[in-house]
Formats: C-alpha cells, sequence, structure tokens
C-alpha cells in the first residue's frame, strides 16, 4: 500500500475546471492511480471521485468488452466526467521485464506489452472519451513514459515497452484530433510521469533518482491544469515541459 501522506499540499486543487467537478480513474489500484484519486478526492473543488481497478472492480483494461461494460453502466446512468485518468500500465508483466538486446525479443512477450500499455488506453479511449463533459474544458490524460520518445532514444533496448509506450502516443494524438472535433475545449494528452518510487519498474530503474508518487501526481495534476485545449494531442512531462516524440 502506497503512503499518500504529506501529498495534498502539494496539490493547490484544479482551478481551470467547472466547480464540482467529477473525476474518473481508471486502475486506481496502482501507485500511481491511487495517488491520482486520493489527491483528487482532497480538492475542495471536485464534486466526486469514482475509482476502477482490475483488483476491486475486476476492470480489464486489455479486454474491450470489459472496458466496454464500465461505460455503458455510467452511460446508461448520464454520468459524465470533467476528468478521466488512465493510469493503468506496467513494465514488467508476466515477470518478464524490458529486453536488453534485439537478440531478447519475444514475441508473445511483446504482445503482451502492446495489449496492456497501448490497446488497454485506446480501449479506454473508445469507451470512455464519449463521457466527457462538453460543459467548459475536459481532461482526459493517459500515462506514456519519456522512453516512448523516438526522437529522445539515445541508448536503445526495452524495445516492447519503449514501442508500446511509442503506439501509445501516437493512439493519444490521434484520439485528440478527433474528440476535439466534438469537444473543442477537451484537453487530451499523454504524460510522463517520471520514475515514480512504486515498485512499477520491478527494479530495472536503479540508476534513476526516484520521486514519490504524491509529488509525481501533484505536479501532473498541476500541469493538467494549466494546459489549453490548443495543446490537446501532446506530450508532456510532470514539470510540464513537452517532450519530443
Amino acid at each position: 500500500m502506497s503512503d499518500f501522506s504529506g501529498m495534498t499540499s502539494l496539490f493547490s486543487g484544479m482551478t481551470s475546471l467547472n466547480p464540482g467537478y467529477r473525476a474518473l480513474v481508471l486502475g486506481s489500484s496502482g501507485g500511481i492511480g491511487g495517488a491520482f484519486a486520493a489527491a483528487i478526492k482532497a480538492d475542495p473543488a471536485c464534486g466526486g471521485v469514482t475509482e476502477l481497478s482490475r483488483s476491486r472492480d475486476g476492470f480489464d483494461i486489455t479486454d474491450d468488452a470489459s472496458v466496454g461494460a464500465a461505460a455503458a453502466r455510467f452511460s446508461e446512468g448520464g454520468q459524465r466526467f470533467d476528468l478521466i485518468l488512465c493510469a493503468t500500465g506496467a513494465l514488467v508483466i508476466n515477470g518478464n521485464g524490458p529486453e536488453k538486446t534485439i537478440k531478447a525479443i519475444q514475441g508473445d512477450v511483446m504482445a503482451a506489452q502492446f495489449a496492456l500499455n497501448a490497446i488497454g488506453p485506446a480501449l479506454a479511449l473508445k469507451h470512455f472519451a464519449p463521457l466527457l463533459s462538453n460543459e467548459g474544458k475536459s481532461v482526459f490524460a493517459t500515462l506514456s513514459a519519456r522512453v516512448g520518445s523516438i526522437g529522445d532514444n539515445k541508448l536503445g533496448g526495452w524495445i516492447s515497452y519503449r514501442s508500446a509506450k511509442a503506439a501509445l502516443n501516437q493512439i493519444t494524438r490521434t484520439s485528440a484530433i478527433e474528440i476535439a472535433r466534438l469537444r473543442a475545449k477537451s484537453v487530451v494528452v499523454a504524460l510522463h510521469p517520471g520514475s515514480v518510487d512504486t515498485g512499477f519498474s520491478g527494479g530495472f530503474s536503479k540508476a534513476h533518482d526516484k520521486i514519490q508518487p504524491g509529488e509525481s501526481v501533484a505536479m501532473m495534476l498541476s500541469v493538467l491544469d494549466e494546459l489549453e485545449p490548443s495543446q490537446t494531442g501532446g506530450f508532456f512531462a510532470y514539470d510540464g515541459q513537452p517532450i519530443e516524440w
């Protein structure tokens, strides 16, 4: 269980969304997802946070039927969201970590990376984007990673994970263009949370300085609060700096 104590002081609240805004966190049982939910719940301007996760609700981001059924329940109830955060994903899947060389590529391992880190968020966008509010600014953010940047790749390695996150960036960018046609004030972006101390990396990022989930989330929420609809489709780091594709 992650410790979110002390994190609320880092996040001053969402000011660009309508007062009483409603939020949805997908993957809320994870370190970053749980921190997102905790931070938003502490925001006096928030009118409610809905959480979905595989461990608690049987919500399977990789299964079209599961994602569609979850979204349908909200749609049938007339529920809309001003803020949707897709905080799903993994670096190590079924005990398989990132490859160090192309010789280590395994088709099934790569397919699992794409299923969770690219196709899953695509399904979330497919089913949940129609639930974005059309009254004022609305936000849909996916969790990407700097290593998904093709232009920033100087070291190689981690081919399956890098490629899946690069695919996610394209999915997010393309979805943002389509969503903006119906929701002109929407902001659909990919976010890099930094190297966060959640156990997500399975020990593969020991060389990187890590930040706590609450700190990362507080900064990402502040970034989302400041982004304008004209910046939809972008790829941003937790400190607000744009990341090249």
